[in-house]
């Protein structure tokens, strides 16, 4: 059965720190561009990051980059996403989701199989 399954998201100080998880199964793991995206309440959903297929192509959004670092482990068929200095802005449902595409193009409606996400919270 194919499914994403993420775990990670937690309530957190601003300026604080969390790594999700994307658990893949049921598919060869290592053949799909794997990304992240988040939807916060009353907003659509965006694009945070993707990573290609052998980890080599990283893309990220301007409100990731330089705090979010995406990375995958194709022999655990897991990847992640390591989000540092977090922000309120930041507070969102996170999922994760494949593509047959590069990750040269992130588009959302490049993406499918989304997992059913994990909550972060950025709040004091």
């Amino acid at each position: 059965q194919l499914q994403l399954v993420e775990s990670g998201g937690d309530l957190v100080q601003p300026g604080g720190s969390l790594r999700l998880s994307c658990v893949a199964s049921g598919f060869t793991f290592s053949a799909w561009t794997i990304g992240w995206f988040r939807q916060a309440p009353g907003k659509e959903r965006e694009g945070v990051s993707c990573i290609g297929r052998a980890g080599d192509i990283r893309k990220y959004s301007d409100s990731a980059k330089g705090r979010f670092t995406i990375s995958r482990d194709n022999a655990e068929n897991t990847a992640y996403l390591q989000m540092n200095n977090l922000k309120p802005e930041d507070t969102a449902i996170y999922h994760c989701a494949r593509s047959y595409y590069s990750a040269d193009d992130c588009r959302p409606s490049n993406f499918g199989s989304w997992g059913q996400g994990t909550q972060v919270t950025v709040s004091s």
